[in-house]
């Protein structure tokens, strides 16, 4: 099948949002090729489950393609067009599969020497497309804070060295009813700026109870259950004969939020899909906490690009053979505080970087505290650079500068 044989009837197996959007755009999708239509059908095919920032990208993709001159459209097309496709890629499931189908193709590609004009036409049409984008205005500039160490003790180890030079760092936080604070402004930006996903809260322990429905909750402790029934099914497929990356990545690609009995009732089918992904799609995310809050913010931001994140990072387990570390997820394991402390101090670095690839990044402000200490850098449009800060101060004051 080819995309000039698609109906509207192509899609009834689609979700419903989904399939009303691939129905309403069926005589688009006729003209584009089907080197390019699946990576379409792809982003389609789980629009009831994306967030409002997604949807948005993929409406104003679609008007986008829908609104060009048939002649322009085509050149722009002129490279997904040329690719040699196999009569196995045609005659496969791409409406219904388009992830499938996107793993075979990338297969193919490398095996016949086309993957770097595919890539290169791939960078061209996404800068075109986002040259022509026209992004609403934020409520409010973002906000990013990251909690690290906590549990540390005495600590020797330069904290914060990748920030320094881009903002303030301060070496006299008081560090009692810092904690409250940080969730009481957290809690308030959410209510001053109801945007749907626009504000989260990321613990990689046990959640605090926030007291707003405006904030979107995940944690690692949350998500136990889940992880310990995907380690099960891991560990299965790492003692399997038959065991492959590629096998593996394909069994986690398919699962969904009921087969890691994700499901409950009442529960938002956006946000289970959401922390589906992140056990499914992260790696280390179902065994390191750390990596879990560092892999969580990286897609929030990508993903929802919120103007609130507040990640809180805990002590993880330490590092054991794959087979104890899977087996560890169901039993208590001994936990790590200071090499955590340094995995937590990158992983705000990092956090920190996701945020500055947003839209809006030069007015966004960014705060780091070592939990229970008295150390915090702070990074934001109207604060020095490179400088340290020895006069006294507390953390609700550091963020009311900020927020």
């Amino acid at each position: 099948m080819l995309p000039s044989q698609l109906q509207s009837g192509s899609f009834t197996s689609y979700p419903p949002k989904a399939r009303k959007l691939a129905s309403d755009n069926v005589s688009l999708l006729r003209q584009l090729p089907l080197g390019f239509t699946p990576f379409l059908l792809k982003e389609i095919v789980n629009y009831d489950w994306k967030f409002p920032a997604e949807q948005f990208e993929i409406d104003r993709q679609l008007t986008y393609l829908d609104t060009l001159p048939a002649e322009t459209r085509r050149q722009e097309m002129a490279p997904f067009a040329d690719l040699r496709l196999t009569p196995a890629l045609e005659n496969s499931d791409w409406v219904n599969e388009p992830g499938g189908f996107l793993e075979q193709l990338s297969a193919h590609l490398w095996a016949s020497n086309q993957m770097d004009a595919f890539r290169a036409a791939s960078e061209a049409y996404v800068n075109r497309f986002h040259a022509s984008l026209t992004v609403p205005k934020l409520p409010a500039p973002r906000l990013g804070i990251a909690l690290i160490g906590h549990g540390v003790g005495e600590n020797r180890y330069n904290l914060f060295r990748k920030l320094r030079h881009e903002g303030v760092y301060f070496k006299n936080v008081k560090p009692r009813e810092s904690w409250p604070a940080v969730l009481e402004i957290v809690r308030k930006r959410a209510e001053a700026y109801p945007v749907p996903y626009g504000h989260w809260y990321i613990d990689g322990g046990p959640a605090a109870d926030v007291r707003s429905d405006r904030l979107t909750c995940i944690s690692y402790q949350s998500l136990s259950h889940g992880r310990a029934v995907l380690a099960g099914k891991m560990q299965r497929a790492y003692e399997s004969p038959a065991f492959g990356a590629e096998a593996l990545r394909s069994l986690l690609a398919r699962l969904r939020p009921e087969d890691l009995e994700m499901e409950q009732q009442g529960a938002d089918p956006v946000l289970n899909r959401f922390q589906l992904s992140l056990l499914t799609e992260g790696s280390g995310t179902q065994i390191y906490s750390t990596t879990f809050v560092q892999w969580a913010a990286r897609e929030v931001y990508r993903r929802a690009q919120p103007i609130t994140v507040l990640a809180r990072f805990q002590p993880r387990v330490r590092e054991r053979p794959m087979n104890e570390l899977l087996e560890g997820i169901r039993q208590n394991a001994e936990t790590d505080p200071h090499g955590s402390l340094i995995d937590a101090d990158m992983g705000a670095y990092y956090t920190w970087l996701n945020q500055q690839r947003l839209h809006g990044a030069d007015q966004s402000a960014f705060l780091v505290w070592f939990e229970e200490h008295s150390e915090a850098i702070a990074v934001g449009p109207t604060l020095p650079r490179g400088t340290v800060e020895s006069a006294e101060t507390d953390l609700a004051s550091l963020l009311h500068k900020l927020a």
